[in-house]
């Protein structure tokens, strides 16, 4: 533990023992909650909660095994192959966008960076295929590229303008992985990323193209007046969260909460990059005007008293509703993988009494 880990718990207390601290955790989460929860302390479980269904036909129960759409809690590995290739000098994060991908050389100015980061102005390619795609067909990152090449949409700004989050940058940073390692995609986390940290169930998935997988949580949304929970495609057969199923970078990371804390502890070490590269990672960058945002490469920073230094990010697609959050300066990590809209609203809220309870404040 360090010396200002330390401190923070000095601050704070460290006098409500661990069951109480579970049985509050415990009462956060309400009967709406359908998902999967796993809290650390120092690397440590102190809490894990199931409750719900994956499947709602079968009855199958959540379990911590279960496996989840990640949504953009993907992001961060993404980023991290980016920066992986970076340090085997492929690439350097102020080469531009198009040098990678040369179809789209008209979008001059923007750099790996921006797209890191959110700045690069670019515009949302789902808007773009929901006008423009044949909603029968699965699109992948090469068919937004083309479709990128074809019409050109503008920019919504300046590279590096102004903040703006985009699931379009991290499409493109998915295809330049692809192009300069010569794997999959897939392949290429499995081997980079997944494989060494023994990630065992967490796996590039496309629940409409790619064979099933065990103990996978559908994602289920509400249809009509009764609400009733129903999967995309019982809604409607060209569902966006079928012909989109084939995107990649963005979203497409499927796991659970087991595996995602081994991620957090190996993003402790320098197993796969160095301290160096995670100062990248882990810190805020500028935009042309000097304004700090507070987004590293695929995690929103902030620092937030008494709690010290937090890296956290939320996905949500389609059923799904995903979030993971580091505390730096305390080693404590909150994992919460869910499978339907029902605990929306609460998500913020419970968010911040688990922290209270974290610290005993």
């Amino acid at each position: 533990m360090s010396c200002k880990q330390k401190a923070i718990n000095k601050d704070i207390g460290e006098n409500v023992s661990a069951n109480e601290k579970a049985e509050r955790l415990d009462a956060l989460f309400t009967k709406e909650f359908s998902g999967a929860v796993l809290i650390a302390e120092n690397g440590k479980e102190v809490f894990t909660k199931t409750a719900g269904f994956s499947n709602e036909s079968t009855k199958e129960k959540i379990t911590l095994e279960t496996v989840f759409e990640l949504a953009s809690v993907s992001k961060q590995f993404t980023a991290m192959g980016i920066v992986q290739l970076q340090k085997e000098g492929k690439l350097s994060f102020d080469d531009e966008m198009r040098e990678y991908i040369p179809e789209l050389t008209h979008y001059k100015g923007i750099t790996i960076q921006h797209l890191l980061a959110h700045t690069s102005g670019l515009p949302d390619y789902m808007s773009l295929l929901d006008n423009e795609w044949d909603k029968t067909k699965i699109a992948t990152n090469e068919d937004v590229i083309t479709l990128f090449q074809k019409i050109k949409p503008k920019t919504y700004y300046q590279p590096n303008e102004v903040f703006e989050y985009s699931n379009t940058g991290y499409v493109f940073l998915a295809s330049i992985i692809e192009r300069l390692s010569g794997q999959s995609f897939k392949n290429y986390l499995q081997s980079k990323i997944f494989y060494p940290l023994n990630m065992n169930n967490t796996h590039i998935y496309g629940r409409f193209y790619d064979e099933p997988i065990e103990n996978y949580a559908l994602g289920y949304i509400y249809s009509g007046s009764s609400q009733q929970k129903v999967l995309p495609e019982e809604i409607n057969k060209n569902h966006r969260a079928i012909y989109l199923d084939g995107i990649l970078g963005d979203g497409s990371v499927d796991s659970n909460v087991i595996d995602l804390l081994k991620w957090d502890r190996a993003l402790y070490k320098d197993i796969l990059v160095s301290n160096e590269d995670k100062k990248l990672i882990f810190n805020s960058h500028t935009t042309n005007d000097g304004k700090e945002i507070d987004k590293g490469f695929g995690w929103n920073i902030w620092v937030d008293s008494p709690y010290g230094k937090i890296v956290s990010h939320p996905g949500s697609w389609l059923g799904y509703l995903t979030y993971i959050e580091r505390h730096m300066d305390s080693d404590k990590t909150i994992i919460i993988l869910m499978n339907n809209q029902d605990f929306r609203n609460k998500i913020p809220q419970t968010l911040k009494e688990i922290r209270k309870i974290l610290y005993t404040k």
